[in-house]
């Protein structure tokens, strides 16, 4: 028989003994609430020009996130991201960034369902200091980001992926994501026939290279979506941008300058489609606030396919290009609560129909849709 020594021994073996796994395992709680007042309004071709108020829940978010530290340098990594609605209430379990993976000295692999390589260089040029959400995203021109992966929008997050970052290496890092597109990522459901053949085969590959060392931030990113869309076979996205902090210009003035352009191509029945997109952005950091511009301007539609050819917003002819311009002001109440305002225009040509990318407005060709934003959000 145990004597009592051996006894207590034993029994705090088996109690500690999974405290002392524990320890190498770090779980957190994240996430933020970030609601607005939106009066929007958009002048449409027939000279009407119908307001809307609306609350807002601009990508509000709970999430959980950890890592275990496996030994010999390496760590198991995991996150499960819902969408949050503020405005009206509920929730979406897993439905933003959600994956479980490894990292470790060599980079970190993935698997999940989360944003691509071609959206992480959003943030070089966008508008980080309004959260690059609500209509003043600036991702309404760019990537055609009211659309999703069937539309030929490249802004969009990806089930089904398999993920690859390499560690940075002086200010250097790139990332290669892979995105396969069974009948379970189809939104539409799945369908009989060619289509469900199709989507047995369809994928996605996006990939980017950054570097991001003292002032200065370089991106390129590509995406290449094959069989996504019923009408086209590929679709490609290249995009480059860069900026640059110029530091402190005057008292408590803070100055930052950045570029984009994209090169949008997909393939149609009557041949290419194709379109330019340029932007530019100031962003004045003053004290405990951040002043913000942005314009940006979608080309017409080029190609060899016929005029009259449509994706999304995109349209093959004369008077088919648009311009979005943007004004923003945040202030930080605190480390974790921020107020902020913004204005933001679309001004499409006759024959174009560009809308915001968060919180959508319907338009009609030649509508100019804009609005003004009051918002505050809280992070935890």
């Amino acid at each position: 028989m145990l004597d009592r020594r051996a006894l207590l021994l034993l029994v705090a073996g088996v109690v500690l003994s999974p405290l002392a796994h524990a320890q190498f395992l770090n779980v957190s709680l994240y996430g933020n609430l970030n609601l607005d007042v939106e009066l929007v309004n958009g002048a449409q071709s027939d000279g009407s020009n119908p307001s809307v108020v609306r609350v807002s829940s601009n990508s509000s978010r709970f999430g959980l996130r950890g890592h275990e530290y496996l030994g010999q340098g390496q760590v198991a990594i995991f996150q499960l991201e819902s969408t949050i609605l503020g405005d009206t209430g509920g929730s979406a379990l897993a439905s933003r960034e959600t994956y479980v993976g490894l990292q470790g000295d060599w980079g970190t692999m993935k698997l999940g369902s989360f944003l691509t390589p071609y959206d992480d260089i959003l943030t070089i040029f966008g508008n980080t200091p309004t959260l690059t959400t609500s209509i003043l995203s600036t991702a309404a021109l760019w990537a055609q980001g009211a659309l999703t992966k069937t539309e030929g929008g490249f802004d969009a997050r990806l089930g089904n992926s398999i993920r690859y970052e390499t560690p940075p290496l002086d200010g250097f890092s790139a990332a290669l994501q892979f995105a396969t597109r069974d009948t379970s990522g189809d939104p539409n459901g799945g369908d009989n026939g060619d289509r469900l053949s199709e989507l047995r085969h369809a994928n996605v590959i996006s990939g980017g290279a950054f570097y991001n060392r003292g002032p200065l931030d370089l991106g390129v990113a590509y995406e290449r979506n094959y069989r996504i869309r019923p009408t086209g076979p590929i679709d490609e996205a290249l995009s480059l941008t860069g900026g640059y902090d110029f530091g402190t210009i005057a008292s408590n003035v803070g100055l930052r300058l950045a570029g984009v352009y994209e090169r949008l191509k997909y393939d149609t029945p009557t041949g290419s489609l194709t379109r330019d997109f340029y932007g530019l952005s100031t962003t004045l950091a003053l004290g405990d606030g951040t002043l913000y511009a942005f314009w940006g301007k979608a080309a017409d539609g080029k190609g060899s396919a016929v005029d009259g050819t449509t994706i999304g917003a995109l349209v093959k002819g004369p008077d088919t290009s648009s311009q979005q311009w943007e004004l923003s002001y945040s202030y930080n109440l605190s480390l974790r609560t921020m107020l902020y305002a913004g204005w933001v225009k679309i001004n499409n040509r006759p024959n174009a129909a560009y809308t915001f990318n968060i919180n959508p407005y319907p338009v009609a060709p030649g509508a100019k849709p804009g609005g003004v934003v009051l918002g505050i959000a809280h992070f935890f």
